[in-house]
Formats: structure tokens, C-alpha cells, sequence
């Protein structure tokens, strides 16, 4: 790759064609945008919630998310380091108004510096003197044995993909025999008190569409939070159609027929993706259950964009206002050629007012974004 004289300040405004996603360096503050530090965009969002991956490398080949083969790695001096991590945090939240930060992947216990990494960012007070919000999403391979270094660490909680209770179909979704060391990264992280556990589950027809019952009623059994997600075009190419997907509606009317569910009273979706719905206790299969909460996140069918309040920094330094953004703001050469904290938090502030609107899957001009959910960060 050809590259390009970095500026220390975001005077200027240069963009490096990579193909796609389109990566701009900087930018000058436009005129039009408030004179606020907090990560606003056009639309009235302000960003407090920032999610980070730490690798794009992963020990599944999750079908919605990788193809088999895997991906081409990033270079690994292209990955940002620790130290170079931690300060990209501590600019977000000490300048720019974020108080929850999630580490995602790829998977992020591959990252050997998490511990150094996380306890750095609970260390951390918000604007509004409070600790730094601070969590994983993880597919839990190893967690058990790092769930109390990561609490001792300051980690909250944890996020865990687990997309059916079948060793077979987990096999078949994942392309990896590690239902036992998913299982017990769950009750590893139960029991260290990284709670609640969340667990988010994909629904793909004809492969796990049909297990969201037992799902349930697993999670509400071991006190687990579960979350059903759309699938969304973030996967390989031509992985994902709108009219294959399994749908939220789809999903609730499984669950309605096996469980008395009723919306949770007093919620409102908000920032946060998920519908949220009391489930009672009762019995599946024969086997009582307790009662408990389910959410689904409807991020195609019933999309949350007009709230969102995400800012993504992938493990290679680049920022997305969205998941499905076509364009990325590079911090990395930034950091890199000396530039202080100032132009950093003015660059990403640049970045989070060209947000759009919405993620415009619903357009028939959507375009897929080259990078898969494992590039990204989810």
C-alpha cells in the first residue's frame, strides 16, 4: 500500500483510497457543528457508548460471521498496541463523553493484554464522576480460565455468543467441536461475578432456527440474560438475504407458543438495541424453568438507529461512526506521528458528525461493508 505524509493537525483533510471502506485522516472541524466535546452527529445522537475491537482474529469460523476459511489477518504491526489503546480510551472518555466501553473482536481473550487493558479503562471516571462502564463480548473459549483475572481487573460483565444448547448444530454453526469450553467460559464468568450474563444468540433458517425454545429456557434455567439478534449482512458475501433471515416477529411468536412472555413495564428501548419482555416461569419439555427476562434485537427489522449512541474503533485504529459505515477515520497514523490528544478528539469528533442517519439496509443501493463483523468489531 502506497502511503501518504500524515498531518499532526486535522487542518487538513486528506483521504487515503483504499478500495473500500474509504479511510480519511483527520479533518477540520466543520462549521456548522456545535461547539460541544461530547461526540455529537447532525442528526442530535451523541455518542457514549464506545465498543473496541482488539483483534480480527477469532478460534471460530462463525457461518454469519467469517467464511470457513477464515480471513487474511491484518498486519500485525497495523494492530494497535496496549499502551496505544488505553490512550485512545482515555480520550474518549476523559475529552469526548463516553462512559461505557466494550471490547469486542474478532475475540478479544486472544488480545494477551486484555487484563492490562481492561483494568486501565475501569480505572477511568466519566464526565459524570463515575467508573467507566466496562464489559466483553466473547464466544467464552478460555474464559474459565481468566473470568476472575478479568473481574479482579475491573471487568463488569460479559456478552457471550452461544447460539444453540445442541453440540451437533454448535459445530455446524461455528465450524468448531468447543461446545464444552463454551459452556463452561459461561459458568466460569457466573461464577466470578461478571454478571449479568448476557448471552447473544443468531438465528440462521434450517440450521438453529428452531432451537430458540430450548435456548430460553437453558438460559432462564442457568439465570443467564439471552438476547436473539437479526442477522445482518456483515458476514461473508452472499451469506445474508433480507428474505432468508430470521425475523424478530418469527422469533417472538417461537417463544409466545412455549412461553408466557409480556413486555417489561417501565422500559423503554432507548440506546439500548434490545425489546425487552418478562418471561413467567413455567415448564418446557417437561422441565420447569424460573422466570426471567429475554430481549430481542430487531437491528434490520425494527432498527434502532435514530438512538444509537455507539463510536467503533477497530483493532487497527480506525474509526466507524456505524457498523455498516463505507468510510473510516484513521486515529492509528495519528498516534503515530506524534499528534497530541487534542487533534485525536478533534478527528474522531469529525468523524461522529458525518454519521448518517440510518444503516439504509432497507435501500436497494446497500452495499455490504467489505470488512465482516470479525474486521469490524460487533
Amino acid at each position: 500500500m502506497n502511503t501518504t505524509s500524515v498531518p499532526t493537525s486535522v487542518k487538513a483533510n486528506p483521504v487515503v483510497h483504499l478500495g473500500f471502506p474509504r479511510v480519511r485522516i483527520g479533518g477540520a472541524i466543520p462549521a456548522d457543528r456545535p461547539r460541544v466535546p461530547e461526540l455529537v452527529d447532525r442528526y442530535g445522537r451523541i455518542a457514549r457508548d464506545l465498543r473496541v475491537s482488539l483483534t480480527d482474529k477469532c478460534n471460530l469460523r462463525c457461518r454469519y460471521c467469517m467464511p470457513a476459511e477464515g480471513i487474511q489477518p491484518v498486519p500485525g504491526e497495523r494492530i494497535l498496541t496496549d499502551d496505544e489503546v488505553v490512550r485512545l480510551v482515555r480520550i474518549a472518555v476523559e475529552r469526548l463523553g463516553v462512559r461505557e466501553v466494550r471490547f469486542t473482536g474478532g475475540e478479544p481473550l486472544l488480545r494477551k493484554g486484555l487484563e492490562k487493558i481492561v483494568a486501565a479503562t475501569s480505572a477511568l471516571a466519566t464526565d459524570l464522576g463515575t467508573p467507566v462502564e466496562t464489559s466483553l463480548t466473547t464466544n467464552a473459549l478460555g474464559l474459565r480460565h481468566r473470568a476472575r483475572r478479568l473481574k479482579e481487573a475491573g471487568l463488569a460483565r460479559v456478552n457471550i455468543s452461544m447460539d444453540t444448547t445442541d453440540r451437533e448444530a454448535y459445530a455446524a454453526l461455528t465450524r468448531r467441536d468447543r461446545f464444552d469450553d463454551a459452556v463452561a467460559g459461561a459458568r466460569a464468568a457466573a461464577e466470578a461475578g461478571l454478571l449479568p450474563v448476557k448471552v447473544n444468540a443468531v438465528l440462521l433458517r434450517g440450521v438453529n432456527d428452531l432451537h430458540a425454545v430450548r435456548l430460553l429456557a437453558q438460559a432462564l434455567r442457568n439465570g443467564y440474560e439471552l438476547r436473539f439478534i437479526e442477522q445482518m449482512p456483515l458476514g461473508p458475501s452472499g451469506e445474508w438475504t433480507r428474505a432468508g433471515m430470521v425475523t424478530a416477529e418469527e422469533i417472538l411468536a417461537m417463544l409466545n407458543e412455549a412461553f408466557s412472555l409480556s413486555p417489561r413495564p417501565g422500559t423503554q428501548r432507548g440506546t439500548s438495541p434490545a425489546e425487552l419482555w418478562d418471561v413467567a416461569p413455567g415448564r418446557v419439555e417437561g422441565v420447569e424453568h424460573p422466570g426471567g427476562t429475554v430481549g430481542v434485537i430487531a437491528s434490520i427489522t425494527r432498527p434502532f438507529c435514530g438512538d444509537c449512541d455507539r463510536t467503533r474503533l477497530t483493532a487497527d485504529g480506525q474509526i466507524r461512526a456505524c457498523l455498516f459505515a463505507r468510510d473510516e477515520t484513521d486515529l492509528r497514523s495519528l498516534l503515530r506521528s506524534g499528534a497530541d490528544d487534542d487533534t485525536i478528539a478533534d478527528a474522531w469528533r469529525v468523524a461522529m458528525w458525518g454519521k448518517q442517519p440510518g444503516h439504509g439496509t432497507d435501500d436497494p443501493s446497500f452495499l455490504q461493508p467489505s470488512r465482516t463483523m470479525s474486521a469490524i468489531g460487533g
